[in-house]
């Protein structure tokens, strides 16, 4: 008797994972009071948001991400 392989479900529309714009992560990980990356300087939802944003969304956050590191 076989068994079938059991049913996975559907991948995400877009990885976590993306040859063009890699995660800013330095797995620091710790936020400050306005909710900001202290390794990254991504605000907490974009972290959220980064597994289901397409290439230009993350290179928005990684803009904004830029900007706050520069200010900091």
């Amino acid at each position: 008797m076989t068994q079938t392989a059991p049913v996975r479900p559907p991948k995400p529309l877009y990885s976590n994972v993306s040859p063009a714009v890699p995660s800013p992560c330095t797995s620091v990980c710790k936020l400050d009071e306005d909710k900001v990356c202290l390794g990254c300087f991504r605000h907490v939802e974009d972290i959220r948001e980064w597994r289901s944003a397409d290439d230009a969304r993350r290179r928005v956050i990684v803009a904004q991400a830029a900007q706050r590191k520069a200010s900091a």
